[in-house]
């Protein structure tokens, strides 16, 4: 019934029929925003709402008709207490001037608030992989539903976007001026801030800890989203925990086997890697994670600042932001960071061969903005292909390098090698051969 190659179109309806009791099918307004089917039947005997994405329309992404249609008709269930089964099949909405001529955007958001705000059941079939991930921050369940997705630790908090500065008061107790200084200086953009988090935070969100990790970001898409829906939303990367960062959403695809509502895909990303975490809970301002805002930059605004590279916590300790463990951004295949001549990695690879050890050495541009920006999709180049063990020469720790540095080192599980021995053979050959675990 459902192709597996994503790209070819079927008939959404013969599944539901399909699924549904023989004769029970009842479409509702057929004629009307047909990116959506939306249906009473019984499976099983049992009364179910049915609504499903189609495919063979607009590739199934959901237009401004098809959203007010599904929202009206959640709303519907809800009110008679008719339980929901959704079909989704990689749903999306199209983004950009002629979309935003029907306030796509604000529809679409609409729908995610009526969707959040049911009390009825809801089953959600995910017939072909999407890409996404995000939840709405007060719900405790779609948040919970964020760290099934990602396989992700409960010890590892969740950092909180929101559109615009005034919503940070309703999450935290204190927003001291430092905190200001820098919102005011890089947001929007990719700087993350731990604050003292309000007492309505969830748990769930901030690892239990007495503080909250927030964000406003930057891109024109995920601006109209948060504009629109008017709350936060809390949203890691679109991977599997401790793998590599997607940076498209082809990327995602590849990484999880779906489990979530809706999709949203905004391009590759401009930047590479993830944003700067600044710790602003105490007296003096922390750097926890380098990122897209860098050290220097930080230090133009801050009067103090402080910073201890390479810090890491223990996975079975509750982080107070993310990026914090050793184990993260790792490709399946076995890495090792170098830090001393460039010539180290052939030296290496040279000596491996002669043990039947295909090493492989990964060349990253020498101007760190482009080798950040690249950083990741030349890891999962890499990974996919049939080298045993991955060689990455360290970039320049100035600027963003300290940020691709820091990927690097928890890329690499914190295993490095700085000159050429017999015995960094032997241990590149043990990492390569997995002895060293």
């Amino acid at each position: 019934l459902i192709p597996e190659q994503r790209t070819r179109v079927y008939d959404v309806r013969t599944v539901i029929h399909t699924l549904a009791d023989i004769d029970s099918v009842l479409e509702l307004r057929s004629e009307f925003g047909i990116g959506i089917v939306t249906a009473f039947a019984r499976i099983e005997g049992r009364p179910v709402g049915i609504v499903a994405n189609n495919p063979a329309h607009l590739g199934g992404a959901i237009d401004t008709p098809s959203a007010d249609k599904m929202a009206r008709f959640v709303q519907l269930c809800d009110a008679f207490d008719i339980p929901l089964v959704s079909l989704c099949d990689t749903p999306g909405f199209m983004v950009g001037p002629q979309a935003e001529e029907t306030a796509q955007v604000r529809h679409f958001s609409r729908l995610f608030v009526t969707a959040a705000s049911v009390t009825i059941p809801w089953i959600t079939v995910v017939l072909r992989k999407g890409y996404g991930l995000g939840a709405q921050a007060s719900n405790p369940d779609a948040v919970r539903d964020v760290f099934l997705a990602k396989g992700r630790p409960l010890t590892d908090p969740l950092i909180l976007h929101v559109a615009q500065v005034e919503q940070v008061h309703e999450l935290v107790s204190d927003f001291p001026e430092p905190a200001q200084q820098l919102a005011a200086a890089f947001w929007p953009g990719p700087l993350t801030l731990v604050l003292p988090r309000h007492r309505d935070v969830l748990d769930l969100v901030t690892a239990s800890q007495p503080t909250v990790a927030l964000r406003i970001p930057s891109h024109p898409v995920a601006q109209a989203l948060l504009a629109a829906a008017g709350f936060a939303v809390a949203a890691p990367s679109a991977n599997r925990f401790g793998r590599i960062s997607p940076t498209t959403a082809a990327h995602v695809r590849s990484e999880l086997p779906g489990g979530y509502d809706l999709l949203l895909d905004g391009g590759p990303t401009t930047l590479g890697v993830e944003s700067t975490v600044v710790d602003l809970s105490g007296a003096v301002p922390r750097l926890l994670r380098p990122g897209g805002v860098t050290l220097e930059q930080l230090k133009s605004v801050l009067k103090e600042l402080t910073f201890a590279d390479r810090t890491v916590v223990v996975e079975a300790k509750n982080a107070s932001a993310p990026g914090q463990f050793l184990r993260h951004y790792s490709p399946s295949t076995p890495l090792l960071l170098l830090e001393g001549d460039e010539g180290l990695g052939q030296q290496l690879a040279h000596a491996l061969q002669a043990h039947g050890v295909i090493a492989r050495c990964v060349e990253l541009p020498h101007d760190p903005v482009i080798a950040a920006r690249e950083l990741y999709q030349l890891l999962r180049s890499a990974d996919a292909s049939d080298a045993e063990l991955l060689l990455v020469q360290s970039t320049t720790p100035q600027g963003i390098g300290r940020a691709v540095n820091d990927r690097l080192f928890r890329a690499a599980q914190g295993r490095s090698l700085s000159e050429y021995s017999e015995d960094s053979v032997q241990a590149a050959l043990d990492v390569a051969l997995h002895k060293d675990e």
